[in-house]
């Protein structure tokens, strides 16, 4: 019955926060304050809970041995489901095909910028002359201007009446040397913010990020950056050592035991004003995004790419998930979902998969039957590496810029695409939004224009929040089925 309570109370208060919101933005954003409250209540405790977890759940093991196993369990399972994440999105959008044009003049539904046609340009020592453009035009050094006859681009320097300063050309991504010539028809297009177009790691950069993360220079520092990596391996570490001290090791392993045990009980406190704050979370932003008559819109402009989005998180968390969830964690989804389901719509209303881990946790813990052991190594290590919904969200929006852009993918640059959608998905930390940093790793591995992203900025606050609930519905089904086969080991050793 309190389950249930609880489960009534998160579901009003996100109606309760949409209506406020969406209708009166103001009032939105004026109480956003108290969901911002919630968020960092729920972060105060994420570090504590990751290190008393996981040391408990080490330490109950016994043999640190044991721990070899699971941890080569967890982490196959975990690559296995976000590689059929971004397979599932990439087979969908390539059926779908949302960037490609569906109006008779060619033009993109989702619309790309200014386009204009038929005015004829001339291009003379970086200087772009129009015939006859518009002058109320408005363009600053945050557009880009695209020759549409030869896909050429440049950024927008400066403006004096029909001449354009431009700096270097580019076509699909490749510098080209000076651009001389007239034509006809152009396109502005506003460009993405300068925290994406500065960020260019390769694949071999994020491997060596993770890598090196993986060991503190200073614990406490990554305890108050919240950098959760970092805060596993010494977990690990020390759970390790402690098991094997015997009685000398036994007052440490039970104070972390019952550290552990308040954790869960500090949570159970938090979640009677879950209902609140993530009300207030909805509000807030919905209201930042000017109501239903700001958001809806953009919505609907980007309505097939939406689609795609959604449609290919809902395969994998409706379909995919729970036949992994019955044929290999012998469980139903029904009771499995409405147990899980604090925690999904806490995931949908705080957008990280970090501050949502102590619901995670509950969840598992009180009302799905894992054992506090697993739950304590698996859900951490997840909301870190286990990134399905992150994976796929990127594998659509990057073959969706492509097509917006008339470039068209082979075999050979898909391969990349998925190889650097699950790698950039490890790499994504379990922070709003986190998922648009990652993406130009994989924009960048196939040469696409990293400006693209701007197309999807609009709405990307409303997918952060999908996708992010598919990441935490995935780490659940994982702690699940890697608790059933531990259970089995154990059985079998016995």
């Amino acid at each position: 019955m309190q389950n249930n309570k609880l489960l009534i109370g998160i579901i009003t208060g996100i109606v309760a926060g949409s209506c406020i919101g969406g209708f009166f933005p103001e009032a939105g954003v004026s109480i956003q304050f108290i969901g911002d409250l919630f968020i960092r209540f729920l972060m105060m405790i994420v570090m504590p809970l990751i290190i008393a977890a996981m040391i408990s759940g080490i330490c109950r093991f016994g043999d640190v041995r044991k721990l070899g196993p699971l941890g080569a369990k967890t982490i196959t399972f975990y690559l296995a489901t976000t590689a059929l994440s971004v397979l599932t999105g990439i087979l969908l959008v390539l059926f779908i095909q949302p960037g490609q044009p569906d109006t008779p003049s060619g033009e993109s539904s989702v619309l790309q910028g200014t386009v204009l046609e038929k005015t004829e340009y001339r291009v003379e020592n970086g200087i772009v002359i129009l015939e006859n453009l518009p002058p109320e035009t408005s363009l600053t050094s945050s557009h880009s201007l695209t020759l549409l006859d030869r896909n050429i681009s440049a950024r927008v320097a400066s403006r004096e009446g029909n001449r354009l300063a431009v700096g270097s050309w580019e076509k699909n991504g490749t510098p080209l040397e000076q651009v001389s010539g007239s034509g006809k028809g152009i396109a502005f297009q506003k460009l993405t913010p300068e925290r994406f177009l500065e960020e260019k790691r390769t694949i071999t950069d994020i491997l060596r990020e993770v890598i090196t993360g993986l060991i503190p220079r200073n614990i406490f520092q990554s305890m108050a950056e919240n950098d959760i990596l970092p805060v596993i391996t010494f977990s690990l570490f020390l759970g390790a050592v402690l098991s094997t001290l015997g009685e000398q090791g036994r007052p440490v392993i039970e104070f972390f035991n019952g550290l552990n045990e308040a954790i869960m009980k500090i949570i159970h406190l938090v979640m009677y004003a879950a209902p609140v704050g993530i009300g207030a979370l909805i509000a807030g932003r919905l209201g930042e995004a000017g109501g239903f008559t700001g958001f809806l819109p953009e919505l609907l402009r980007l309505g097939k790419y939406a689609f795609t989005v959604i449609a290919g998180l809902l395969i994998h968390s409706m379909i995919i998930l729970p036949l992994i969830l019955k044929l290999f964690g012998k469980t139903g989804l029904k009771k499995f979902a409405a147990n899980t389901s604090p925690a999904l719509l806490t995931a949908f209303s705080t957008a990280s998969s970090s501050a949502t881990l102590p619901m995670t946790v509950e969840c598992a813990e009180k009302k799905n039957d894992v054992s506090p052991r697993t739950a304590g190594f698996v859900l951490p290590l997840g909301a870190t590496i286990n990134m399905d919904g992150t994976a796929l969200y990127e594998a659509v929006a990057v073959i969706f810029i492509a097509q917006i852009n008339g470039i068209t993918l082979g075999v050979p640059e898909l391969s990349i695409i998925f190889l650097t959608a699950t790698l950039a998905a490890i790499g994504a930390a379990g922070i709003p939004e986190a998922g648009l940093v990652t993406m130009v790793l994989v924009l960048k591995a196939v040469n696409l224009p990293i400006e693209g992203i701007s197309l999807i900025l609009a709405i990307d606050w409303f997918l952060d929040r999908c996708r992010t609930t598919v990441n935490v519905w995935g780490d659940s089904v994982g702690a699940k089925v890697i608790d059933r086969f531990v259970r089995l080991a154990n059985h079998q050793s016995r």
